[in-house]
C-alpha cells in the first residue's frame, strides 16, 4: 500500500510545479522587436568557422592596427586616465574631431557642444533616433539598409518608410524622385548612409542637391551615417553632409573610429550636431551609455594629432579592392562598382539560380568562402542574386579566397 505521505508530497510537488510554470509564463514578455532572431552576420560566422571558410562576410580586418595607436591607449591607462570622463567625451578628442571635420569638411562645429563621442556608431543612430523620434514619427529608410536602422527606429514608437534603391549595369542609385514622394507631413526624418553599406556605392553632389531640394522650408531632419567617411575611391571627394551647411544645421552625422583605425572591438565612434540638436542627443546619451572607455578616448586624441593614418586610408584600401576584383575578373561573378567603403557586391546569377541566403550558405559550406546576401539588408524578401564580399583583409587571405572562388 502506497505511503500516504510520499503521495501527498507528490501532490504538492506537482501543484508547485503548475504555479511554477504558470508564473513563469506570466513573466514573458511581449516583444518590442518581434520580428528580430539571429542575425545573418552571426549565422554567416558560425558556419565559416564552423567549415574552416574564408570569412569575408562580417566587415572587420583581420589585421592588426597601428601599434602606435595600442601605445597611446597603454600610455593613457598607465598615466592614470582610468576613471570616468566627461559625460559628452574627454574635450582633447572632442576638440581633435571637431578640428578634423573643419579641416577635411570646412564646418565648424563647437567641440564643447556640438560633439559627442560614443560607444560606436551603431549607438550614435540608435541615440540619435530616440531623441529626435516621437511614436507615429516616420522615417524615410533607403534599402538596402545596415540592420540597426529599422529596429531603432521601431523601438523609438516611429514608423520607417522604406524606398528601394535602383540597381542596374552602373550599380546602386538612390530614386530621389520616390523620396520626395515618400515625404508626408509625418516625415521626422530622413536617413542616408555614404559611403553605403552594403553596396560600395557613394553619394554624389548631385544627390547632395536633390536631397536638399527635398527638404527645403521643412522640419526635416537628417540622420547621416558616414562611418565608411575615409574609403572613397578613384580620386573621388566624400561628400559628408558637413559639406553643406544647409543639411549639416539639421543633421546628426555619425561616423566611427573602429573602421576608421581598424579597431572595430573598441567600438568607439562620435556624432557631430549643432548644439540644439545635440543637447537633446545627450539626455538619451547620459541614460544609455553615459560615457565611453576613458584611456581609449586619450589614446586616439594624442593619435589624431598626425591625421596621415586616415589620410592615406583611400589608398590602403583601394589597393586591397582592385586586388580582389582583379582576381574576380577569372571567374563567372559579375562585378558591381565598389566606390567606397571595405565592401564589394557581386551578381551571381551566371552560377547558380539559388536565393541569395542558400547560395551564400552553398559557397560557404562547399567553396569555403563566406559572404553575406544582399537580401538580408531588405525588411521584405527582396531578390537580386547579389552577395557582399568584404575585403578588409590581409592580402594573404584574399588570395586564399580567390584561389577557391576560382574554382566555381
Amino acid at each position: 500500500m502506497p505511503d500516504p505521505d510520499i503521495s501527498t508530497d507528490s501532490q504538492q510537488m506537482k501543484r508547485d510545479s503548475i504555479d511554477s510554470n504558470n508564473k513563469a509564463a506570466s513573466r514573458q514578455l511581449t516583444s518590442k522587436l518581434p520580428r528580430v532572431g539571429t542575425t545573418i552576420f552571426t549565422v554567416m560566422s558560425t558556419l565559416a568557422s564552423e567549415k574552416k571558410a574564408v570569412n569575408l562576410g562580417q566587415g572587420f580586418p583581420d589585421f592588426n592596427c597601428d601599434p602606435a595607436l595600442v601605445d597611446a591607449v597603454s600610455s593613457a591607462m598607465q598615466d592614470g586616465f582610468n576613471q570616468y570622463p566627461p559625460m559628452a567625451g574627454v574635450p582633447a578628442l572632442r576638440q581633435a574631431i571637431a578640428s578634423k571635420i573643419e579641416t577635411i569638411y570646412g564646418y565648424r562645429y563647437d567641440a564643447a557642444s556640438d560633439i559627442t563621442v560614443t560607444a560606436g556608431a551603431t549607438q550614435g543612430l540608435l541615440t540619435a533616433i530616440m531623441c529626435a523620434v516621437h511614436p507615429g514619427d516616420e522615417v524615410i529608410v533607403i534599402e538596402p539598409a545596415y540592420d540597426s536602422y529599422v529596429p531603432a527606429i521601431e523601438l523609438a514608437g516611429g514608423k520607417p518608410v522604406l524606398v528601394q534603391m535602383v540597381v542596374g549595369a552602373d550599380g546602386y542609385s538612390i530614386p530621389w524622385q520616390q523620396i520626395a514622394a515618400a515625404v508626408t507631413g509625418r516625415t521626422r526624418m530622413i536617413m542616408i548612409n555614404s559611403p553605403h553599406n552594403p553596396t560600395g556605392s557613394v553619394l554624389s553632389l548631385a544627390d547632395i542637391e536633390a536631397l536638399k531640394d527635398i527638404v527645403r522650408g521643412t522640419d526635416i531632419l537628417i540622420l547621416s551615417d558616414e562611418v565608411y567617411e575615409h574609403m572613397v575611391f578613384d580620386g573621388a571627394r566624400h561628400e559628408s553632409v558637413c559639406r553643406h551647411p544647409e543639411l549639416a544645421e539639421r543633421a546628426f552625422v555619425v561616423s566611427s573610429f573602429g573602421k576608421t583605425y581598424h579597431v572595430t572591438g573598441w567600438k568607439i565612434g562620435y556624432v557631430a550636431a549643432p548644439a540644439a540638436l545635440s543637447a537633446e542627443f545627450r539626455k538619451v546619451h547620459q541614460y544609455n551609455i553615459f560615457t565611453v572607455n576613458t584611456p581609449v578616448q586619450h589614446g586616439i586624441a594624442q593619435y589624431m594629432q598626425n591625421p596621415a593614418p586616415y589620410l592615406e586610408l583611400p589608398a590602403f584600401y583601394q589597393r586591397k579592392r582592385d586586388l580582389f576584383r582583379a582576381g574576380l575578373k577569372n571567374t563567372r561573378f559579375k562585378l558591381l562598382p565598389a566606390d567606397g567603403t571595405y565592401f564589394l557586391c557581386v551578381d551571381y546569377s551566371a552560377i547558380s539560380s539559388l536565393s541569395e541566403a542558400d547560395f551564400a550558405i552553398w559557397l560557404t559550406a562547399e567553396i569555403g568562402v563566406a559572404a553575406i546576401p544582399v537580401s538580408a539588408f531588405y525588411q521584405s524578401p527582396r531578390e537580386s542574386g547579389i552577395v557582399r564580399f568584404c575585403f578588409a583583409k590581409q592580402d594573404q587571405t584574399l588570395q586564399l579566397a580567390l584561389e577557391r572562388l576560382a574554382k566555381i
